[in-house]
């Protein structure tokens, strides 16, 4: 027999002390839930029917009495009886249960620990996917003062807490406090209220800090002149966490505004109607809520410091996320904050994921349900998957007979009567050539024999620079490690830093200057921290005199064998000349 939502008979009274409720009705005038269904002392007593999932367990309630009853702990026990009744959840939880479950999968999870890391940063589930680019920020500003800073992408549980799901929430976030101990953590520093309150209450010896207050307590004057007046909405699970208030009304002045308070603020804060999952039970909690806070807000921006109340405000009147005003005051306050909604939060948590696993920064990796790996193993298996890759290609290639292609003569062969697919197909076997290492000049000479002087050019310069962009692309997004292992030597350690000192000028010198083997070049420049566009415009347009040079004059050859000299034979060995002068020139140029 189905068991009903309602609960007519009350059970563990004591919880909470409602027994100790004298029906005084202060909590009833600030709660719509209990002015549609009656005070505790009522509820406790069996006197009413309701349903506990109707209830925010805000804590509006407790903090307005007298007597120190707490109905919200009453009213999640009775969650977690109901659900033990029915042995099993409400279906209409199923899609914040769901979204709680890709949270703390293997895809979407993600533990990364520096050497002698103690601290790590823990952003929720929410940033993530609305403002990822915002979260990596903010570890970047972090990282200042904690060198060492760890970051741990996974869902505190608090949907689970809320939901009663008391076995599922302790099981599910013991892994992760457990695997935090373990690690020599000893600091979580939190950017989301929720996680604020379970890792405060479950995470035992693990010290908590929110990132407002690691910001606040950085050196920093307040403005003297802050002629912008806003209001700060406590989100409801922060009422009792004063530090954390303090700490986001010092950063909005210190971004140059005039902080109020509305009349519901700080611990009588109100929730924005998502509070343990109401707003999946009665949809209209959110505009009901949005509307008394805009009411309450008087025509002045609202700035919060939770996710999920941002997104519930922001349609009713100017909001703003206190992280998107700290990093990006004047995009925050003109309201160009880059906010994502779904589907776009999951893309955006799996790119996050995989910034921060590719960046570098961590010598221990992990995902949830998957083994521990470190660098030294990542990069071995990148290394070694790149290379067999690259092998395989290489030697499927020439199995397939594509080194003859790089024969002039073979290839005039195989391109013959193709007047256009011939053009596609050179250009796609020069861009290959510098991917799979194999040389270039064969293709460049034969552009000339096989299309003239100009349309050869034009195709020679566009392979050229397709293979020295996926070469580029290989090196910075999947076979980075694997291209570090092969460039060594000091000058390959000075690539970057005269990349960072001198840009795109670095590009055209090596492109101008043979200084260096060109298909390894192209793997370099994917590791350095140049922009992809002026690496790529640097080589087209660098690469372009020696490719006319070469073109120019292996156009010529065909009559040079008849025993005529063209104009074409001299402009291209005068050419030729001129960029093999260019490294003498270079060298004697740069020890003046």
């Amino acid at each position: 027999m189905a068991v009903s939502n309602q609960a007519p008979v009350a059970t563990g009274a004591t919880v909470g002390n409602v027994g100790g409720c004298t029906g005084c009705n202060l909590c009833v005038k600030e709660c719509d839930f209990l002015q549609r269904t009656g005070n505790p002392k009522e509820l406790a007593g069996g006197g009413a029917e309701y349903d506990p999932f109707e209830c925010t367990l805000c804590g509006l309630c407790t903090a307005v009495c007298r007597l120190g009853v707490d109905p919200a702990a009453f009213f999640l026990e009775r969650r977690r009886d109901l659900r033990a009744a029915k042995g099993a959840d409400d279906p209409r939880h199923a899609p914040l249960i769901a979204y709680e479950r890709r949270g703390t999968s293997r895809a979407y999870t993600f533990y990364g620990l520096p050497e002698h890391c103690s601290v790590v940063l823990f952003p929720g589930c929410a940033l993530p996917g609305s403002r990822p680019d915002m979260v990596w920020n903010v570890y970047e500003e972090l990282k200042r003062t904690v060198p060492a800073l760890g970051i741990v992408l996974d869902c505190c549980l608090k949907p689970s807490h809320s939901l009663g799901r008391r076995e599922e929430f302790g099981a599910s976030f013991r892994e992760i406090t457990d695997y935090l101990l373990e690690k020599g953590i000893r600091k979580v520093l939190v950017a989301c209220p929720n996680c604020q309150r379970i890792f405060s209450e479950y995470g035992g010896p693990l010290q908590v800090e929110t990132v407002y207050e690691a910001f606040a307590g950085t050196p920093g004057a307040l403005p003297a002149n802050r002629s912008t007046t806003v209001v700060i909405h406590d989100p409801c699970v922060s009422r009792e966490m004063k530090a954390m208030q303090d700490a986001v009304r010092e950063l909005a002045g210190r971004r140059g505004l005039h902080v109020e308070e509305m009349k519901h603020a700080r611990q009588r804060t109100r929730c924005c109607g998502r509070g343990g999952g109401v707003n999946f039970v009665r949809p209209k909690a959110l505009e009901e809520a949005a509307a008394s806070r805009a009411a309450e807000a008087a025509g002045r921006p609202i700035v919060t410091y939770c996710a999920a109340c941002a997104e519930t405000y922001r349609g009713t009147t100017a909001t703003m996320h206190v992280l998107d005003l700290w990093l990006a005051p004047e995009r925050a306050m003109a309201g160009k904050a880059k906010v994502s909604r779904a589907p776009f939060t999951y893309l955006n948590r799996l790119a996050l994921k995989r910034r921060f696993r590719n960046s570098g920064h961590f010598v221990i990796m992990r995902e949830r349900g998957g083994k521990e790996v470190t660098a030294d193993a990542t990069k071995r298996i990148k290394a070694g998957t790149i290379l067999i890759l690259i092998a395989t290609a290489a030697l499927l290639f020439r199995l397939a007979g594509g080194s003859q292609a790089c024969n002039p003569e073979a290839l005039k062969q195989m391109l013959q009567g193709h007047e256009i697919l011939g053009p596609v197909v050179f250009i796609l076997l020069y861009g290959i050539t510098p991917v799979l290492f194999l040389p270039g000049l064969p293709m460049a000479i034969a552009a000339g024999l096989l299309f003239g002087p100009l349309w050869g050019v034009v195709y020679a310069i566009t392979g050229a620079t397709l293979g020295a962009t996926a070469s580029f692309l290989v090196a910075r997004y999947l076979a980075r490690d694997w291209v570090v292992a092969k460039l060594s030597g000091e000058m390959w350690q000075n690539l970057d830093q005269k990349v960072g000192e001198q840009g795109w000028k670095i590009v055209a010198i090596t492109r101008l200057v043979p200084l260096f083997p060109f298909n390894v070049l192209n793997y370099a420049f994917g590791l350095t921290r140049i922009p992809f566009w002026h690496y790529v415009t640097a080589s087209f347009l660098f690469m372009l005199p020696a490719c006319i040079a070469f073109i120019v004059f292996s156009s010529s050859l065909p009559q040079l064998l008849k025993g005529e000299a063209s104009p074409a034979l001299f402009a291209g060995a005068a050419l030729i000349v001129a960029v093999m002068l260019l490294p003498a020139w270079y060298k004697k140029r740069a020890t003046t």
